[in-house]
C-alpha cells in the first residue's frame, strides 16, 4: 500500500520549516508572556491544527496518510529544528 511519498515530503518539510521559524521567534516571545503563548506551545498547536485540517480535507485517518514512524520522526525533527532556531536566535542573531 503506497502512502503517498509526496505527502511525506510535505509533512517533513512543513513540520521542519515551521519548527525552525517558531524557534527563531522563541527569544522574542511575540505572542505574550503566558505559558500557552510560548512559541513552542504555539508550534505544537499549529502542527495539531495542520493534522486536523489534513484529516478533514482527506477524510481519512491520519495514520493512513502518514505512517506512525514518519509522524514520530517528523515531530522529532521539528522539535530539533525549533531548538536549533532558538539557539540561532539567542546566540548568533542576538549579538
Amino acid at each position: 500500500m503506497n502512502r503517498g511519498g509526496s505527502l511525506l515530503g510535505y509533512w517533513y518539510g512543513a513540520v521542519c520549516l515551521v519548527g525552525l521559524g517558531f524557534g527563531l521567534l522563541g527569544e522574542r516571545r511575540p505572542f505574550g508572556q503566558n505559558i500557552l503563548a510560548h512559541p513552542f506551545i504555539v508550534y505544537a498547536f499549529a502542527v495539531a491544527a495542520g493534522l486536523l485540517a489534513l484529516r478533514i480535507l482527506r477524510q481519512r485517518p491520519v495514520p493512513e496518510l502518514i505512517p506512525e514512524r514518519a509522524f514520530g520522526l517528523g515531530c522529532a525533527a521539528g522539535v530539533a529544528l525549533f531548538l536549533a532556531g532558538n539557539f540561532i536566535a539567542a546566540h548568533v542573531v542576538g549579538r
